[in-house]
């Protein structure tokens, strides 16, 4: 019954995508959160399980128990329950010494992103730490004097955020070897609890009210778009990932899908 359910959902979803053409990725049961780049896609469930998808099957990412995982240039990271970070080394995730973090980001140019707990402040990790840590030693965090409850970046055009009044933030560029930036950037329109950017520049953003939307306009000259148009879905959304032309969604019932365009 549940799978027939599910069935019409998705073809429910197919019939009013539009310009997406939307179908059922391959089952993961309870998924969470989905997090695509460098050709990988990466998910955790509500188990606190990571797993990566090879073919049409989910396999388990390591061992160890994951609220959210991200990958990217910067290598696969991820943080835990108790918001400590951790990097997939030789096929197993190693915890890091240093400050704890809610999300991570691992899709910018060879840097990582993080949003601290409680306080939400936001920091970068600079590309000489990020990558070739191997889970030993310590790691120096970058503070960027803004709070982000969710923070996301691109080897394009910068890194997007969400503050704390869920109101979205750009900046034009970040240097992954200083983990400086050209400044904040407003942009206005909708409130969002989160926002994905995709290695070609592509925004996606999930609204407070669990709609997805994708940020038009974006170019090297106006790296922060023009306008925020919704992508219809039959289901209200939990999280979105966006890579090579390919969107991944995952729905608050927990359902994964994966549209194209």
């Amino acid at each position: 019954m549940k799978a027939a359910a599910a069935f019409l959902l998705v073809l429910g979803c197919l019939a009013v995508s539009h310009a997406w053409r939307c179908s059922e990725a391959p089952r993961l049961s309870y998924a969470l959160q989905i997090d695509a780049g460098m050709g990988m896609v990466v998910a955790t469930d509500a188990y606190r399980r990571a797993y990566f998808l090879s073919g049409r099957s989910w396999y388990r990412l390591g061992t160890t128990a994951l609220k959210h995982v991200s990958v990217g240039p910067a290598g696969t990271w991820g943080t835990d329950t108790s918001n400590r970070v951790h990097k997939l080394v030789a096929g197993n995730f190693k915890r890091s010494t240093g400050l704890t973090m809610q999300q991570v980001d691992a899709g910018g140019a060879g840097q990582l992103v993080g949003s601290r707990p409680s306080n939400y402040l936001a920091y970068c990790l600079r590309e000489q730490y990020a990558l070739p840590y191997t889970g030993v030693g310590g790691i120096g965090w970058s503070y960027l004097s803004r709070a982000l409850k969710y923070f996301s970046c691109g080897p394009l055009y910068g890194c997007w955020g969400v503050d704390t009044s869920s109101r979205v933030f750009l900046t034009r560029a970040m240097a992954p070897t200083t983990c400086r930036t050209s400044g904040w950037i407003y942009v206005s329109g909708i409130a969002m609890k989160m926002v994905e950017v995709g290695t070609d520049g592509n925004v996606f953003g999930v609204s407070t009210a669990g709609k997805l939307y994708q940020r038009l306009g974006i170019s090297s000259r106006s790296p922060q778009g023009t306008t925020w148009r919704l992508v219809p879905m039959c289901m209200t959304v939990q999280h979105v990932s966006y890579d090579l032309r390919q969107l991944w969604v995952v729905t608050t019932s927990r359902m994964v899908m994966t549209c194209i365009h």
